[in-house]
């Protein structure tokens, strides 16, 4: 690996460069995990919305396949093949995704299907299999197809917003790809529970819909829905909300009990979801904490996260945690004190003896993290690197997350070039793009109290260079 760390090298984004939003359709087909992405090959801003692809056979290595989707002139996609999934229908991959040919933020649903098993292509059908929203609903967003079964049929939820700031998830029934019954809403802002944690939003996003464990699927058994929440043209978080699924009439309703920020950071957006059988794994998009004239400077914006799996804990609290095989990008150990090379894990563990003992671990001199565990806090202070974004507002040099309230502690810290991904006791993640990305060295310490902490770190690259010495730099 070279010492470059301006930009993420073990993450999903385009190998040409340019912009990256949100993932798409993310499958296991044929050994492999494919992952698709908005991208605009012309510039690093967003506009002329295509389908990147990258494969991998391990989620650890990605290979980049450039364009899968691009948009059709004289098409219901003309204006950009916008986000949805992807299924495996027949031994086919299909791409379930959003036309859009209108300017209002009304889009279409519509199929476009692998030309070959390797999907280095889709080829999209001419037509939508919904052309746009029931009439009646004066929507000002319809968008974001995402497909999930449940008691052995297949349904869809469609990201919407009414007119007014009513943001909406509408229900179809699919009894094939290209048969959509319209069956309602699954969930809007009018739950007070949805209001609460999903608002305020004029849209919500990009839902995904999934069992909170795919082998418990019962009736009574708890599902996650995810929502981005959306607002003026501010993609601004995403949350997720755990409750139950119930039939309604000829459609089903979700019915949220309790739920939270998926990610506690700023640079994370758009999930999308891949159920497996023992497992969910998510991804995120990271967008950049610079402004749009330092994107087109470096010649590229924005990322996919690394994948995570989500679930619930035993006592129905959010399990967020880094996929299990991310453990194999860990290379050589980096001792305490080391320099910090371009990407790199920090593990730390630890046991609070008093009260509001904080303990802090250092990247570098720009940016530290402050756990406060018998307070549920943690903290990435940042003031050493601010961010230069204004949109929409400028930031605040630290992001907050808080937990549950205890003495133990496990912190795993990912960092690839300028994307910091932190997840806490597996029950909170928190992301953020830095940039400059920490330079010096790392160190772990209790800076106020009394702890018995162990910390340990390593080197992370691409397979030909995972074991290899890294090139850090002080």
């Amino acid at each position: 690996m070279t010492a470059d760390r301006t930009s993420p090298r073990l993450h999903v984004r385009p190998a040409a460069g340019q912009w990256c939003n949100d993932p798409n359709g993310p499958l296991f087909h044929d050994g492999r995990y494919h992952l698709f992405f908005q991208h605009n090959p012309e510039r690093p801003v967003w506009g002329g919305i295509h389908w990147g692809h990258a494969s991998s056979a391990d989620l650890l290595d990605w290979e980049d396949h450039g364009i899968a989707l691009a948009p059709t002139p004289g098409t219901p996609d003309s204006g950009g093949a916008w986000s949805g999934c992807a299924v495996v229908e027949d031994g086919v991959p299909t791409a379930v995704y959003t036309g859009m040919a209108r300017t209002d933020g009304i889009g279409s649903v519509m199929l476009a299907r692998a030309t070959d098993p390797a999907v280095t292509a889709f080829k999209a059908d001419p037509e939508p299999v919904v052309p746009g929203p029931p009439p009646g609903l004066d929507l000002i967003a319809f968008r974001d197809p995402y497909l999930f079964t449940h008691a052995g049929a297949r349904w869809a939820a469609i990201g919407a917003g009414h007119r007014g700031g009513r943001p909406d998830v509408l229900l179809y029934r699919v009894d094939t790809l290209t048969d959509w019954t319209y069956a309602g809403s699954l969930l809007d802002a009018a739950d007070p529970v949805a209001a609460r944690i999903a608002g305020p939003a004029a849209a919500w996003e990009c839902p995904a819909l999934f069992p909170a464990d795919p082998a418990r699927t019962g009736p009574g058994d708890p599902w996650i829905l995810l929502l981005s929440l959306w607002t003026d043209d501010i993609t601004y978080t995403t949350v997720q909300l755990t409750g139950a699924l119930r039939p309604d009439g000829e459609g089903l309703r979700f019915a949220p009990e309790r739920g939270g920020p998926l990610d506690h950071g700023r640079d994370f957006y758009a999930a999308t979801a891949l159920v497996e059988p023992d497992r969910v794994l998510v991804w995120g998009w990271s967008w950049e904490s610079r402004t749009e004239q330092e994107s087109v400077a470096a010649g590229w914006a924005g990322c996919l996260t690394h994948p995570r799996e989500v679930g619930l804990h035993p006592d129905g609290g959010l399990r967020i945690a880094p996929a299990r095989e991310l453990t194999g990008l860990r290379g050589r150990p980096l001792p305490a004190g080391a320099p910090l090379p371009p990407a790199y894990e920090i593990e730390l563990r630890a046991e609070a003896a008093l009260p509001d003992t904080e303990i802090a671990v250092r990247l570098g001199d720009d940016v530290v993290l402050r756990a406060t565990p018998t307070r549920g806090l943690l903290e990435l202070d940042r003031s050493g690197a601010p961010a230069t974004s204004t949109h929409p507002l400028p930031r605040a040099d630290r992001a907050v997350a808080t937990g549950p309230a205890g003495p133990g502690l496990r912190l795993r810290v990912l960092v690839d070039g300028p994307l910091i991904e932190v997840f806490w006791n597996d029950r909170a993640a928190l992301t953020e793009k830095v940039h400059p990305a920490p330079r010096g060295r790392w160190r772990a310490e209790t800076v106020r109290g009394k702890a018995r902490t162990d910390a340990l770190a390593w080197t992370c690259a691409t397979a030909p260079d995972r074991g290899r010495p890294s090139a850090p730099d002080a």
